[in-house]
């Protein structure tokens, strides 16, 4: 089968490489074979490949990419919860069933092989079925992104309500699926990036002229948050940046609010003390699971949200879609069809 690879010790998108590798084992006891059809991007695979992801560098050549979406081809003895023919989208952490109860969790494209390859062996209940109407594009779009977006609003501390306001910080994957379930729930939503014209493409999605916020021009961005809130804050701040920018989300909370930390783009010193006088909370988000996974697609259903998706790239041009993604000339999701 085709498959890309991480060499062991990769240190950057050039050593990305194209290779043959032999056709998946037999499917053991509870796990599956999928036919990969799309896989997507997201920020963590550029930290991957360049050897910066927690742990550090590779140990291993690994196929990257951890979200994707495919046809089962196989089934092992005791799969009872999908069948051969039937689409369904990896979920990004992957746990043995036969395993001891809270066992180990472990997650594609690091430490496991990825979905950048034609087939991969999952586990059933590593596996869910895609949202009604979907193709494989969109559902490839959803493990990372849309889990952790749907994680940071409606799991983590008390989910949004209608009247909420909610921020977003950047136009990639996470946010703009943010933007989409706050505003299904019925929720206000304030956008921050550092592009005018990636701040004009999320008016179509429910962001009002008026709530977009160029961090350029306006480095004190949690100031404007607080003029546009009439001083009262936002509920939740969905955190894509990192610490380097924390601070400046504890300010811009109401009281009783919550931030998702989910960034790692920016580095820098935060003080908690801030959330003291806020009543507020800080709340780790690593994706979700998959009754998460699962809740978010009933949600989707009812909803009939749509991904975004900014580019759809070959499987032979996957390292270019690498290089887009790294350029950041996008909103939405990258997705490579396979």
């Amino acid at each position: 089968m085709r498959a890309y690879i991480v060499p062991k010790s990769s240190t950057g998108i050039e050593q990305l490489r194209r290779i043959d590798l032999p056709d998946p084992q037999p499917p053991g006891p509870g796990q599956v074979v999928v036919r990969v059809r799309a896989a997507s991007l997201n920020y963590r695979d550029q930290a991957v490949v360049a050897g910066r992801y927690i742990g550090g560098a590779l140990a291993r050549d690994t196929v990257p990419l951890s979200d994707g979406a495919g046809e089962v081809i196989a089934t092992g003895a005791g799969v009872s919860r999908v069948r051969i023919g039937e689409h369904v989208a990896a979920t990004f952490m992957q746990v043995d069933p036969s395993g001891p109860p809270g066992g180990a969790v472990t997650t594609l494209g690091s430490p496991l092989d990825g979905m950048l390859a034609e087939q991969i062996v999952l586990y059933e209940n590593g596996v869910v079925p895609l949202p009604e109407g979907y193709g494989f594009e969109q559902a490839a779009t959803l493990p990372c992104a849309a889990v952790t977006a749907w994680n940071a609003l409606m799991v983590a501390g008390r989910p949004v309500r209608p009247g909420d306001t909610v921020l977003v910080l950047g136009t990639g994957g996470v946010a703009v699926f943010a933007l989409q379930f706050a505003r299904a729930a019925g929720a206000r939503v304030i956008a921050i990036s550092s592009s005018d014209e990636k701040l004009a493409r999320l008016i179509p999605l429910g962001v009002r002229e008026g709530d977009t916020i160029n961090y350029r021009r306006t480095p004190e961005w949690e100031q404007q948050v607080l003029r546009l809130t009439a001083g009262r804050g936002v509920d939740v701040v969905v955190e894509t940046a990192g610490t380097g920018t924390l601070n400046r989300s504890f300010s811009a909370l109401a009281i009783g609010g919550k931030v998702g930390l989910i960034g790692v783009l920016a580095s820098g010193e935060s003080n908690p003390y801030l959330l003291m006088r806020k009543q507020a909370s800080l709340h780790g988000i690593f994706v979700g699971d998959r009754a998460m996974f699962e809740q978010m697609i009933a949600a989707i259903n009812v909803n009939r949200i749509l991904p975004v998706i900014d580019k759809v790239f070959p499987f032979e041009e996957a390292v270019s879609a690498y290089r887009h993604q790294l350029a950041g000339s996008f909103v939405g999701k990258l997705v490579i069809r396979i």
